[in-house]
């Protein structure tokens, strides 16, 4: 009560029509106070970090894969009563089961210009991701939030749950969401970070700058997990005992390689 209102300022230039109910727009807003960028915001974060970028000729592009579960209503349970395989990632039945889910939020995304590409079956069961093509780092952002609304639309109307929670079921995989960066020239056709620098980052294809940028999230890998750990639920997953598929994919070591999920 000591402190002014904090406003919503919508982006114009965001807007999203909601397939499903097109009279109903979807807009992403910048938080103000006191007339000026409330600074704590994450839009207002990405969107400063993007003008710097902006102005050392560099645009940071970003592709996410989006997991979650479907449940039952109640919570309690995964939905689907016949996804018991031990391992059960890329389980064809159990993309078929729930298909109408799947295929009504991939639907969505092609008729939002969105360019969906996969939709699987995940490690755990009841789990499902859907990837969709990479844009700039706050397009991926607005249309990440977008998704996380659009996904528990959905399954409530085909009377389901949809949660994205990091581990909302002991002993099976967590919820993930992996983020692909890349970083290009202005001109939007130069990857920057591609090369082939001396010693191992060259061979992985990453230019010296690439390498320095690399070297800089394991830096500071320790302190961003306080941003990418947000909730008590996601320390439940991070050293969570063996699950039932044998794997967790939770990132608990500042490790880095050309291609090693360990």
């Amino acid at each position: 009560p000591a402190r002014p209102d904090m406003l919503a300022v919508p982006d114009p230039d965001a807007v999203i029509q909601l397939p499903w109910k097109p009279e109903v727009a979807w807009v992403p807003a910048d938080c103000v106070m006191a007339d000026a960028p409330v600074d704590q915001a994450p839009l207002n974060v990405l969107k400063k970090l993007v003008a710097e970028a902006a102005e050392a000729g560099l645009r940071v592009k970003t592709g996410i894969q989006a997991e979650f579960f479907l449940l039952t209503p109640e919570g309690d349970r995964i939905s689907d009563p016949f996804d018991t395989a031990e391992k059960p990632c890329y389980n064809q039945q159990g993309v078929m089961r729930l298909f109408n889910v799947i295929a009504q939020i991939c639907e969505f995304m092609l008729e939002l210009g969105w360019g969906p590409y996969q939709n699987d079956h995940e490690d755990a069961n009841g789990q499902f991701e859907m990837n969709w093509e990479f844009d700039d780092a706050l397009v991926t952002a607005d249309r990440h939030s977008f998704f996380k609304f659009m996904v528990k639309s959905v399954a409530e109307k085909h009377g389901l749950r949809a949660t994205f929670m990091p581990k909302p079921i002991e002993g099976l995989t967590g919820n993930g969401c992996h983020a692909h960066i890349s970083v290009w020239d202005l001109d939007d056709k130069t990857n920057a970070f591609a090369g082939d620098a001396g010693g191992q980052v060259g061979e992985v294809g990453l230019s010296e700058q690439g390498g320095y940028f690399l070297g800089g999230i394991m830096k500071h890998a320790e302190a961003l997990a306080a941003i990418t750990n947000p909730t008590v639920n996601s320390y439940k997953r991070i050293n969570a005992p063996r699950t039932m598929s044998g794997a967790t994919w939770a990132p608990n070591t500042v490790t880095w390689a050309g291609n090693n999920r360990t």
